[in-house]
């Protein structure tokens, strides 16, 4: 479904990387890792077509990212490796305004199932500021239990979860 051939990335005047490629069929997963600084993000930045690489190509079904165009970005789901979580909101108020402004109806119901999936049951109407990093996190990775789409790109979804919450999310 998602291939990724010879890609290359270059930033001001040094190559990150040259010559990844990759094919994921449906149901599978990749995780990146690397040092800080390696091009991951920069990477997961191509994969979502918000980037160009200097050489290589990125397919979706068979076709060019860069010829799908909003067809290609209404099936996938991106999370970066900030939260994009606001402080202020709630975990519930979090998740029911992240879907009204992809446009996705998301019952207050299904947003609560979500949250206590994601282990977040009593703290849903705590401001998320009052949260660990961890929990945090898991706010924002609450997005995904009713997240309908093929594909989703997740940059460092991992980071500040315990070891029950790596479990949990690649599970998802």
């Amino acid at each position: 479904m998602l291939e990724a051939s010879n890609l290359e990335c270059i930033r001001g005047e040094r190559s990150l990387f040259a010559g990844v490629g990759f094919r994921l069929a449906a149901g599978e997963m990749l995780y990146l890792q690397g040092a800080n600084g390696s091009g991951k993000t920069s990477l997961m930045r191509i994969l979502c077509g918000l980037a160009h690489p200097v050489a290589g190509t990125v397919r979706w079904r068979g076709r060019l990212i860069g010829k799908l165009g909003e067809n290609y970005r209404r099936e996938l789901c991106y999370l970066g490796h900030h939260n994009a979580i606001k402080d202020e909101l709630t975990p519930l108020e979090n998740l029911l305004a992240t879907a009204h402004l992809a446009d996705a109806a998301l019952d207050p119901g299904a947003a609560l199932e979500a949250l206590e999936m994601l282990g977040l049951a009593g703290r849903e109407d705590l401001a998320c500021r009052y949260l660990s990093q961890g929990q945090k996190r898991r706010v924002a990775l609450a997005r995904l239990v009713n997240e309908r789409r093929p594909l989703w790109l997740l940059d460092e979804p991992f980071v500040a979860l315990d070891a029950a919450g790596v479990d949990l999310v690649a599970g998802l």
